[in-house]
């Protein structure tokens, strides 16, 4: 009998059964895991009134902070921003941004919309995250991420028509399941599928594709409680349902939709996600009701120099205070290395070329407000996510305001790396606002019509980050740019494995410290 790898059969349930089911068969072989995150570190021991001098009010400059002034540090914050929070960051009506040789741009929308313009969700088993919101008391709601009433949306296919997700996924998933069930009925499979198993694996295959006795997936009232109905199951003389018509196989494939299919069941991305209530910056305020007091802001580090003895950092006061230095024993640098690599500094080994060369991903995100929710009031969709293969690469509905009378928030495009970021970066906020009017409304006509105001963040042109997360070319150098380089130790979300996550960038700072503390107690 021919052997099966693992590679192999993962290849096999992924293609056939789909993310999910794949994900479980990567944990149950020891390819997958959750967070390592397992509680606060455990600082013991008495650090005698060390200083740390910890750069930038970040997630994981807030963390650091909180977990070493309770360990007994004395602890000062430098951050550039006039507000903590780094890129976990929400804008309001009435807040304002600048990006770099662009205009000002001032959100008005109307009170209580908010958009995301980084961090806009958090999965379920980021325990770490989620366990600093439970401390912190930053109350949770449930994010949607896959509504099958959303749209997937390609410019050649189906006439450029926007499909729902339900339809596409329940026929490509029933006519691959069909194909799978026909080769195991023909005995195309002896070879991997034991006489034992021939039945008990059909029997699956038309439980999870929703196949007939015949193995066939076919128009039928049973398909239809998948993937919708001509007509819906209602009462009075005219309550009995009609089926609908699965669409052609063939013309599904060759759509490309079932791309987008699997993104939902990636680990990152599995159900349920969540959100702060009333925006991500929520966990900012969190951290900062508790370290606060310890953070300078306005604080534009120009120098970072280190010897035997400790750390002399040089900043500058943006409002006018002209230039200081803090000096510490150790420092903890959550600086993107996007900005420290133009910060003098004296760094050394795989730190510092890691450092002067790590580049950061683009993005492009727009927040767009409209006079009224007609997504959930024409196109019944509360929450979750539309794909389409225009530049603005999809489209989020908010997951909290339901069946609201007043103005409505999208987030109205999100471009992650690639050529639409860098195209998106090259325009003014007004023509990117343009071109995701114009593309969004090839899934919802009704844009131009209802729109109101937005604000779009192109990421490269952020002052204080210049890129949306760090990007490892060459892993071989990260073992030696997360070691403690004399007095010095950097952490954030560009060292860790899981890059872009605000889970990354705290557990990137509590390992950090905590191999700190052991040097600082035990030498």
């Amino acid at each position: 009998m021919t052997q099966i790898t693992r590679r192999n059969l993962l290849n096999m349930i992924g293609t056939v059964a789909g993310g999910t089911a794949m994900y479980h068969a990567m944990a149950a072989m020891g390819h997958a895991a959750p967070s390592s995150y397992t509680g606060p570190p455990k600082l013991d021991g008495d650090p005698q009134g060390t200083k740390v001098l910890i750069l930038g009010a970040g997630l994981a400059g807030m963390t650091a902070a909180l977990e070493m002034r309770a360990a007994g540090y004395e602890v000062e914050i430098l951050e550039f921003r006039e507000k903590a929070g780094g890129r976990c960051w929400t804008l309001r009506s009435g807040d304002e941004f600048t990006g770099l040789g662009e205009k000002k741009q001032t959100v008005d929308f109307a009170e209580g919309n908010y958009i995301n313009p980084g961090p806009w969700r958090i999965p379920h088993h980021h325990y770490a995250v989620l366990d600093y919101c439970r401390r912190l008391n930053v109350p949770l709601e449930v994010f949607v991420q896959q509504n099958f009433n959303s749209y997937l949306h390609r410019s050649d296919a189906y006439d450029g028509k926007p499909q729902r997700l339900r339809e596409i996924e329940t026929d490509y998933r029933g006519h691959i399941t069909e194909l799978l069930a026909k080769a195991v009925d023909q005995d195309k499979l002896d070879e991997l599928v034991t006489p034992e198993d021939r039945e008990m694996l059909l029997e699956s295959l038309r439980s999870y594709g929703v196949l007939d006795d015949q193995n066939e997936y076919v128009k039928s009232l049973q398909t239809s409680e998948y993937r919708g109905f001509d007509r819906r199951p209602g009462g009075g003389v005219d309550g009995a349902p009609i089926a609908s018509d699965p669409m052609d196989p063939q013309q599904i494939i060759k759509s490309g939709l079932w791309a987008h299919l699997s993104t939902h069941y990636s680990l990152q991305h599995q159900a349920p996600m969540f959100q702060p209530v009333g925006g991500m910056d929520g966990i900012a305020k969190g951290f900062e009701r508790e370290v606060g007091d310890l953070i300078t802001y306005h604080a534009k580090v120009v120098s970072l120099q280190q010897d035997d003895e400790g750390v002399t950092v040089t900043w500058e006061d943006t409002q006018g205070g002209g230039q200081r230095t803090s000096t510490a024993d150790w420092c903890v640098c959550t600086i993107p290395f996007s900005i420290l690599g133009q910060i003098d500094h004296n760094l050394s080994g795989d730190l510092a070329t890691v450092v002067d060369t790590m580049y950061y991903n683009g993005s492009v995100k727009w927040g767009l407000e409209f006079k009224r929710r007609f997504w959930e009031q024409d196109e019944h969709i509360y929450g979750g996510v539309s794909y389409t293969d225009q530049a603005i690469s999809e489209i989020s509905y908010p997951s909290t305001g339901y069946h609201s009378e007043g103005p409505g928030v999208l987030l109205g495009g999100y471009t992650w790396r690639g050529a639409n970021s860098f195209k998106f970066n090259a325009m003014s906020p007004e023509d990117r606002i343009k071109v995701a009017l114009d593309q969004g409304a090839k899934i919802h006509p009704q844009y131009h019509d209802e729109f109101k105001t937005g604000v779009t963040v192109s990421w490269h042109k952020v002052p204080w980050v210049l890129g949306c997360g760090g990007v490892w070319e060459n892993r071989d150098q990260y073992p030696g740019a997360v070691e403690i380089d004399n007095r010095v130790v950097c952490a954030g979300e560009h060292l860790s494995y899981l890059p872009a996550w605000q889970e990354g960038a705290i557990l990137s700072s509590l390992d950090a410290i905590s191999r700190l503390h052991d040097k600082v107690i035990n030498g």
